[in-house]
This record gives C-alpha cells, sequence and structure tokens, in this order.
C-alpha cells in the first residue's frame, strides 16, 4: 500500500526568498506556481515539498511541526557543513551537538548520522542518512568519533 513519502508542506513568508533558498538546496520549482503556494521536487516526479506563503509562520516549533529531514549519502553529509556554509546557510546546534560536523544518534541495530541548519523562517531542516551499527554502540556522538569506533 504506502510506498514512502510523496509530500510534505511548510509556512513561509517570502516566498520568493523560500523558493531561491530551496534551490540553492538542490530542490527543483515546479512550474505550477500559485499566487500562496509553490512545489519544489525533491526527486523528480517522486517527492515534493509545499511552501505555503502565509503571516502565520512564528508557530512555535515543535519536531511534530515545521520539521523536514532530506535523505543524503554518507558521502555529501560528512561535506554538508562546508557545503551549507558555502552557500550562506548555517549549519544550527541540535541536541547538544555543536554543528562543526554531523553527529550519530544510535537506535539499536542501526543509527542516523545528521546535521541540522533553519530555513530563512525558522523552519527546522535536516540532512540524514541511515548507518549500521555494527558495534551495537548506544552513546550519540559526533561522525568522526563513530566512524574511528566503527574501524575498532
Amino acid at each position: 500500500m504506502i510506498r514512502g513519502l510523496y509530500e510534505a508542506h511548510l509556512p513561509v513568508r517570502d516566498l520568493t526568498r523560500s523558493i531561491a533558498f530551496y534551490e540553492a538546496l538542490g530542490l527543483q520549482l515546479d512550474p505550477k506556481v500559485e499566487d500562496n503556494l509553490a512545489f519544489l521536487w525533491i526527486e523528480k516526479d517522486k517527492r515534493w515539498l509545499g511552501l505555503w506563503e502565509t503571516e502565520k509562520v512564528e508557530v512555535e516549533y515543535h519536531p511534530s511541526l515545521r520539521h523536514i529531514a532530506f535523505h543524503v549519502s554518507l558521502e555529501d553529509l560528512k561535506k554538508s557543513v562546508a557545503w551549507l556554509e558555502g552557500k550562506g546557510f548555517k549549519p544550527r546546534e541540535a541536541f547538544g551537538f555543536e554543528p562543526v560536523e554531523p553527529f550519530v544518534m544510535p537506535h539499536g541495530e542501526y543509527a542516523h548520522a545528521k546535521i541540522h541548519f533553519n530555513d530563512p523562517d525558522g523552519n527546522s531542516l535536516e540532512f540524514i542518512c541511515k548507518l549500521e551499527n555494527r558495534q551495537k554502540i548506544m552513546t550519540r556522538m559526533y561522525l568522526s568519533e563513530w566512524e574511528q569506533m566503527q574501524e575498532g
């Protein structure tokens, strides 16, 4: 039945500014832009993000609201801090980790490596990839530390 997530939506204050931000992340604008709504393809013809222009952007943040996690490769994640900063975007602290590099959150048999940042309206974004947890590590740590432990 369900084969994946097709779309997600975020509120934005300035649609033109937000379209430029998400295009800089690599999303492709769908030509059917409406007055207060635009869709950008995360993966062409498979997954997209809807941006809704509204004055009600400042809803108090909670992870269940105003949050999108973009799946990336491990190789791209390792370069993500420099990549974001090179585009003028600032990675941010999350779960007590400073944004100097991605960090890892283990979940038993697997783990997630991630880095967090915000869009111009404060919507929470992250780049994330799934990792094997061969060593059954259960402590959160920076990705470079994780990789050293996985080698041992």
